[in-house]
């Protein structure tokens, strides 16, 4: 079983150093849907941070950490 795993990640690497020679893997960067992809993902991430972060608890504990620090002797 292992040899057979072996023989055929040998053949992949071998495939993909000659994709590599051939310059097959050149890429000019991301074309539009990526582009589209990778801004749908930032903006569902900032809609979740944004959620969280004015949440009742959060915003409770940011207002205590900061009363706290302005409340700090020096």
């Amino acid at each position: 079983m292992f040899q057979a795993m072996r023989a055929r990640l040998r053949a992949l690497v071998c495939g993909m150093r000659a994709a590599a020679r051939r310059g097959a893997w050149r890429d000019g960067g991301m074309v539009t849907s990526e582009y589209a992809m990778g801004i749908v993902a930032a903006v569902g991430f900032a809609v979740v941070l944004y959620k969280v972060v004015t949440s009742g608890q959060v915003t409770a504990e940011l207002q205590d950490i900061v009363k706290r620090a302005l409340n700090a002797r020096m």
